[in-house]
Formats: structure tokens, sequence, C-alpha cells
């Protein structure tokens, strides 16, 4: 417990450190990318410290002038590191807005221009979020979605929420399903016990999102891309 908790105490100052690079870099930086350079060496810098190695197969599938939205299950904390270390994409991130009101990790986020803040407080503003980050996805941008929308509290598939599918189909650009395996043994939710481990990331053949949009197209969409990662997902 003591060595999880240095690892802990260790992740959060090397967070603040690379937040405030990243709020340095944030004014020069309009299309991003030296922001994603950082949040590639905060990810990698945790992954090494925490004891983790990331593995990714199916990195064949990927087309790099292609732009995706790469939908993925959600078991810990280190899910986002290590997909941003693992896929070499310029992935970028769609978050709760707000995450934005913390100090300097939220002010990181909220001042970068190319991550997308989702308002789901309020109805109206929430429709607008959603067709704000379509029209960014649509102009080139990656970004990743966790459908079940929380951790699973116990490395189970939950059942996914169907807001990543209508921006897909808002966005009209194709989903990738990730399945992520290993890291709910590292960091289980609610737990402070950070174990080193092998987190592997498997990355199925990119899946076209419907040409009309509609309820009955993106549950269907949903339902697929749900049965693709649970094929992959193995019981931990």
């Amino acid at each position: 417990m003591f060595l999880s908790l240095l690892k802990i105490v260790t992740v959060v100052l090397y967070t603040i450190i690379m937040a405030i690079a990243a709020l340095i870099i944030t004014p020069f930086d309009r299309k991003g990318k030296a922001y994603h350079g950082v949040a590639k060496i905060w990810s990698r810098g945790i992954l090494l410290v925490c004891g983790v190695k990331v593995l990714t197969n199916g990195i064949e599938h990927l087309d790099k002038t292609q732009s995706y939205i790469y939908i993925s299950n959600h078991n810990s904390q280190f899910d986002i590191p290590a997909i941003i270390a693992g896929i070499p994409d310029q992935i970028r991130l769609i978050y709760k807005k707000e995450l934005s009101r913390i100090p300097i990790f939220g002010w990181s986020l909220k001042f970068n221009r190319t991550y997308i803040s989702i308002d789901r407080s309020r109805g109206q503003e929430a429709v607008q979020s959603l067709e704000n980050a379509a029209i960014k996805i649509r102009s080139g941008t990656s970004v990743l979605l966790f459908a079940e929308g929380t951790r699973s509290p116990d490395g189970k598939l939950q059942q996914f929420k169907r807001g990543p599918f209508n921006l897909a189909a808002k966005a009209g650009v194709p989903i990738v399903p990730v399945t992520i395996n290993g890291s709910y043994k590292i960091l289980p939710k609610h737990s402070l016990m950070i174990r080193p481990g092998i987190i592997t990331l498997t990355l199925a053949s990119p899946v076209e999102p419907p040409p009309i949009d509609g309820k009955e197209n993106e549950m269907a969409l949903k339902n697929k891309v749900y049965e693709i990662i649970q094929k992959n997902l193995m019981n931990e």
C-alpha cells in the first residue's frame, strides 16, 4: 500500500507539471499537435512509473489519412494513458465540461483548442455540444469515447450509452472498436492499490457509420460495436 501511495503522489505531481507545460504551449499550438505530444509524454511517464506495459494489436486496420471515433470499454484510470500511448494517432479526448473546473489540469483542457467538452447538465447545451463535436470530427479530428459512460465496477462490459453512436452518426466517420484488457487488474474502480502489469489494446476493423441519422440506425450501430468489443474482452 505504501508503494501504491508513493506512485499516486508521483503521478499527481507529474500530472501537475505536464499540465503546466500544456498551458504554456497552448497559445502557440493551434492544431493541438504539441498538446498531443505532451499528452503522449504524460501517458508514457505514468505507465513507466507504475510499471505498466502496453501492447497494441490491430494497428494495421488504421488508415493514417483517415480520422476515426475510437469507442472503447472502460475499466480503469489507466485506460486513457494506455490508449494515448498505445495508438499511433492524434487522438483527442471528449470530456465532461465540469472537469475544466479542476485547477491546472482542468484549465489545460479548457484552453486547449482541440479537445472537446460536452455539457451534459442541460438539454439544449448538451445537444449543441454534440453538434460542435461532430463538426470538429468531420474536419479531421480523431476522438476517444467510452461507451459505458463510466468505469466498470467489476471488469465486465456494461451497457453502452446511446450518445457516442449518435455522435458517430452526426459526424459520419468510421468507428474503431477498441477492447482494453488488463487494466482492471492494475487499478480497479474504488481502489488505490496500483499493481504493475500489461494492458492489451485490440483494435478491430473500422465500422462505417449509418448513412442516415436516426435512433434505429444508432441502436444497430451500438449493438454491433458492443458485440465486437465483448468478443475481444477477456474475463478479468
